[in-house]
């Protein structure tokens, strides 16, 4: 059976760092797009990073330059270290994988972690 679990969520403060990391079994990553997402109180599911089969990595905008996802291989992990946190980054961040071709659509993943709680103070 497939299972994704995030960990490394916490409350910081505004400018502090958080690494979140994916680990998967019964995947393997490398075979498929991995994604992070996010779901603020209110709102609905959003993309937040993802990197494709190539390791070609996206962002969306509100966190470009502030985060980074990685993949590694041979662990079938993937990560997300954040900085310069911000309020409006609190939310439920959840891994992703699944599809071949992408690694940044809601609806073309197949598997899903629980998810882990960032919050960001000021």
């Amino acid at each position: 059976q497939v299972q994704l679990v995030e960990s490394g969520g916490g409350s910081v403060q505004t400018g502090g760092s958080l690494r979140l990391s994916c680990a998967s079994s019964g995947l393997s990553i490398v075979y498929y797009g991995t994604g992070w997402f996010r779901q603020a109180p209110g709102k609905e599911r959003a993309f937040v990073s993802g990197i494709n089969l190539s390791g070609y990595s996206t962002y969306a905008d509100s966190v470009k330059g502030r985060f980074t996802i990685s993949r590694d291989n041979d662990k079938n992990t993937v990560s997300l270290p954040m900085k310069s946190l911000k309020p409006e980054d609190t939310a439920v961040y959840y891994c992703a994988a699944g599809s071949r071709w992408s690694s940044t659509v809601v609806s073309d993943m197949r598997y899903w972690g629980k998810g882990t709680l960032v919050t960001g103070s000021s």
